[in-house]
């Protein structure tokens, strides 16, 4: 059995620049930071009848890869030339569709653990890249780059996307201390409700995809979201968080006018509230929008904050920056016993062959 760890993320700046119809005109840039939640994917070795099995929201047993119904999943084997007799289960520290990655998640997690099976080495820009063919060219998912390579690379990462679509990575490393007090006055509320970024971003890719009139109120809010962004980067590097919390509202105002989805009525009201109440400086609708987590900076004692989203059903999501990306934390044969690995390498330092 082979058991990969892959972080969810949460985007700082630059979010919707990752998009092909974006990056191909104007190149892409996002600023992104690994969570400690994250995506497990567990493989098995073929049984003796030689079926598929998968385990995820539902259950799937077939006996080829063709009749595969998760199309990630159906799409990774055939990517690896397995056929059948494999068994595939997944769990999640955080649910579905709540804008942190858990597709890629997913996805990322899973090509890792092929590779393991086969006992061949890869790199984390290797496996962001064949996780983003699978998703953008073999799927046709309107979707970006960024996922995946956060699944990948996790920690605190800046993501130069290039008018080809090449991506150049970067670590961003910071004081443990300074860390600390980003993430404490980062507040993440859960909204209870999920959705399909899918939808949400098929607006944006039609419209820049489209004439000019359709094309400008979206290309003008990503153009000023992208030089956010590099702003989020500059005043997170040099520790001006209220800043930050400043810029991340303007990006928030940015955001909002490309899509009738992104946001609603309902959570401007309670933003607006805690900005004018409890001192918030600035937050966003968390991934596409449209539902998930709502992202809040909070330079003030928080838990005044904190009872009020509480009242309004939006409990607080406690977490930390994850350092690494997708990890290989188990692989044993049958006749071994389990044996888990906490300090178990990444992707691109690991030789990927037993260990």
């Amino acid at each position: 059995m082979i058991i990969t760890r892959t972080p969810f993320r949460v985007t700082l700046g630059g979010g919707g620049t990752d998009l092909p119809s974006y990056y191909e005109k104007h190149g892409g840039f996002i600023f992104a930071m690994g969570i400690d939640k994250y995506m497990y994917v567990m493989t098995n070795p073929p049984g003796v009848d030689r079926k598929i099995r998968l385990h995820y929201t539902q259950s799937e047993v077939v006996d080829h890869v063709s009749e595969v119904r998760h199309e990630l999943a159906r799409e990774a084997l055939r990517f690896h030339g397995i056929e059948d007799g494999m068994e595939i289960s997944s769990m999640a520290d955080l649910p579905a569709g709540t804008g942190v990655g858990s597709s890629s998640c997913y996805l990322v997690g899973l090509l890792l653990a092929l590779h393991q099976y086969r006992r061949d080495f890869v790199s984390l820009e290797r496996l962001a890249e064949e996780a983003c063919y699978i998703e953008l060219n073999l799927l046709e998912k309107p979707i970006g780059k960024q996922d995946q390579y956060m699944a990948a690379f996790g920690g605190l990462t800046v993501l130069e996307i290039m008018h080809n679509g090449e991506v150049e990575v970067r670590q961003v490393t910071m004081r443990e201390s300074a860390i600390n007090e980003l993430v404490n006055h980062t507040h993440i509320y859960y909204t209870g409700l999920n959705r399909n970024a899918v939808s949400v971003l098929e607006d944006q890719n039609a419209a820049m995809r489209g004439n000019a009139s359709a094309r400008m109120p979206v290309e003008t809010s990503l153009n000023g979201i992208k030089q956010l962004g590099y702003e989020i980067l500059d005043a997170i590097e040099h520790e001006n968080f209220d800043d930050w919390g400043r810029l991340l509202h303007r990006h928030w105002e940015h955001k909002r006018r490309m899509s009738g989805k992104i946001s609603a009525s309902a959570w401007d009201q309670i933003y607006d509230e805690a900005r004018e109440r409890f001192g918030v400086l600035g937050g966003k609708i968390m991934g596409a929008g449209g539902g998930g987590f709502l992202m809040l900076y909070c330079p003030a004692d928080g838990r005044a904050l904190e009872d009020f989203m509480r009242e309004r059903g939006m409990p607080r999501l406690y977490y930390d920056l994850e350092r690494e990306g997708a990890k290989t934390v188990a692989n044993v044969s049958s006749t071994q016993s389990m044996i888990i690995h906490p300090n178990a390498t990444s992707a691109g330092r690991s030789a990927a062959a037993g260990e």
